[in-house]
């Protein structure tokens, strides 16, 4: 056997050893899947798991992590959107499968694609323009989704070629004309700085809601005071003696919690190292053991105040207070520059977009209010239905109400949020972190 063909056994099998063991088991929650991912310590690969099980549509009701040593334990009770366990056992081996290869193979996504990303100032029908230049410059929108927050817009829109269907030429004096004639929809005279930048995608391995949470950070959406009233509640301790920053949070449970704030703490170079999620009722509660990628915990007031800032923010920038349209039909030019016009003329705001194109059919799902935030007058949803038509927008809840009552009956037994003097107090997840911990034996006594 030649040397070469040791070698590359040799590199089989280490990827073999540190491939990440995955076990999905039924029988241990009444109401959850659990799903248990072992695997050798790796930057990003919390993120990456988290990121794979969002990605599948299952929500994440409770969830505890240890990184001990060189070796990660990730334990995640998941279920369905309607608040069921996981029975379809392709569904499940699609999951194994998936989770234990992801660290070695990169998703093919959306190829041969150009994407277009932006930043700005938000304002009423800005939206609606952006998708007008494009069909004007034949460019059809594949796939896009825009997140706004803070008076700030972040988008990422997946084109091609109307005529040939293949992506533009990144080179090209068109792709140039087209940055400029967004970035002339995108000027404002408020400090900021606007940008928008266009690529070919050929591997496919940009994750859009990733990308979004990078360029709202980079963008510093964060900076602006946060109500108290209705921001997500926050706060960042130290262990002086263990050497961890100890990050609480409490907010409103829905789908993508944990992979929103898991993004914005690698995106801040913190490392988890231990952590417990879990819901009562409505309500989150997440702690997290981090420390600094250079080994220290939050070391001054400045830096810890900027860590509450950005978690609040992460939190909010999917957290649209506003009505769900979803249209679903036979895609045409134009189409999304129609649609988004009407809601213009209607005086409605997108405070959220996700576009897709798939087989000739069209699903675009808008979050929209009013030019002030608020929630649109049924007169004008009306309105906007008859003009693009009753039978293909609708109207829809985002989150089904029996799974809501569902939960509500299996935690009504267990601790609730502390008030005192007016003020929300954290409970503290400590105990329950440690206590599982234990249990799972993904910890020492020294801990």
């Amino acid at each position: 056997m030649e040397l070469s063909d040791c070698s590359n056994e040799y590199e089989k099998l280490v990827v073999r050893m540190n491939m990440p063991r995955v076990v999905i088991d039924n029988g241990v929650c009444p109401n959850s899947t659990v799903v248990k991912i072992d695997s050798a310590r790796s930057p990003g690969i919390l993120l990456e798991s988290v990121q794979l099980l969002t990605d599948m549509n299952l929500w994440i009701r409770k969830a505890y992590i240890s990184s001990d040593g060189k070796w990660n334990m990730h334990v995640f009770h998941v279920s369905d959107l309607n608040g069921n366990k996981l029975t379809d056992e392709n569904l499940i081996r699609y999951i194994e499968k998936s989770i234990e290869t992801s660290h070695y193979t990169k998703s093919e996504g959306n190829t041969g694609l150009t994407a277009l990303e932006l930043t700005g100032t938000d304002r009423v029908g800005l939206l609606s323009e952006v998708f007008a230049v494009l069909a004007d410059l034949s460019c059809d929108v594949v796939e896009a989704k825009a997140w706004t927050h803070n008076g700030r817009i972040a988008s990422m829109i997946n084109v091609k070629d109307r005529n040939s269907a293949t992506p533009l030429d990144c080179d090209s004096d068109r792709v140039q004309h087209i940055e400029g004639q967004l970035r002339n929809l995108l000027k404002a005279d408020d400090g900021y700085q606007n940008d928008t930048r266009a690529c070919v995608s050929y591997g496919g391995n940009t994750h859009m809601e990733r990308r979004l949470h990078q360029r709202m950070f980079m963008d510093r959406d964060y900076e602006k005071k946060f109500d108290s009233e209705t921001s997500p509640v926050v706060s960042v301790q130290n262990l002086p003696k263990r050497g961890y920053s100890v990050v609480n949070l409490q907010c409103k449970d829905r789908m993508k919690l944990l992979f929103d704030v898991v993004c914005t703490l690698t995106d801040m170079a913190y490392v988890v190292f231990h952590a417990a999620i879990r819901t009562v009722g409505e309500t989150a509660f997440l702690e997290f053991y981090v420390r600094h990628s250079d080994g220290n915990p939050v070391n001054s007031e400045p830096e810890r105040q900027r860590l509450i800032q950005c978690l609040q923010a992460a939190i909010e920038r999917r957290t649209v207070q506003g009505v769900r349209l979803e249209l679903c039909t036979a895609d045409r030019p134009g189409l999304l520059a129609e649609v988004t016009r009407v809601l213009r003329e209607n005086g409605s705001n997108i405070a959220r977009a996700e576009i897709s194109t798939k087989d000739g059919i069209t699903r675009n799902v808008f979050y929209v209010t009013d030019a002030n935030g608020n929630f649109i007058d049924p007169e004008s949803i009306k309105s906007i239905r008859e003009k693009i038509g009753i039978n293909d927008l609708s109207v829809n809840e985002h989150f089904s109400i029996n799974f809501r009552e569902e939960v509500e009956k299996e935690q009504q037994q267990e601790p609730h949020q502390v008030h005192n003097g007016g003020e929300t107090v954290l409970v503290s997840l400590g105990s329950l972190l440690m206590r599982n911990l234990y249990q799972l034996g993904l910890i020492k006594s020294y801990f």
